[in-house]
């Protein structure tokens, strides 16, 4: 069986409160939730993880070739700054999308630019929480599609 993390970086243990105009009303538990339901139509496990620490998150990615097949990731600010995870990601060479809330290219110019981007299977970004959905749903495909 396809098994699945979904790793959250900085500040999405805050969503449903933290500028809900951006990132809207849905927390991180109503967000695993509708994904541990897709996930059981898909017939794949999936696992949640979330840190506002870039050590963990590290720890995190490395640790996902021994236990799972892929991962859908919010690295929330780490994904504009975090070298230290790119270079997780390419020491753990699992297939993995990128998600984003809110669409990076309508912010400040800062978040423009994804460090882990050229890695991942592909990038959703601005479809609010549905993106989790739509990553989960190309992952599979990707990994069935060997």
């Amino acid at each position: 069986m396809i098994r699945i993390l979904v790793l959250n970086g900085p500040n999405l243990n805050l969503l449903g409160q933290r500028e809900p105009s951006v990132y809207g009303t849905d927390t991180l538990a109503d967000v695993e939730a509708m994904l541990r339901e897709a996930a059981t139509r898909l017939g794949v496990e999936i696992a949640f993880r979330q840190s506002n620490h870039e050590g963990e998150l590290v720890d995190a990615v490395q640790g996902a070739a021994a236990g799972f097949d892929g991962l859908i990731v919010n690295l929330g600010a780490y994904t504009h700054t975090s070298l230290a995870l790119r270079d997780a990601f390419l020491a753990a060479p699992l297939p993995f999308v990128e998600v984003h809330i809110s669409n990076l290219f309508r912010r400040e110019a800062a978040r423009h630019h994804s460090l882990v981007a050229d890695l991942a299977v592909g990038m959703i970004t601005g479809l609010g929480t549905r993106g989790y959905l739509l990553a989960l749903d190309g992952l599979v495909a990707a990994l069935r599609d060997g």
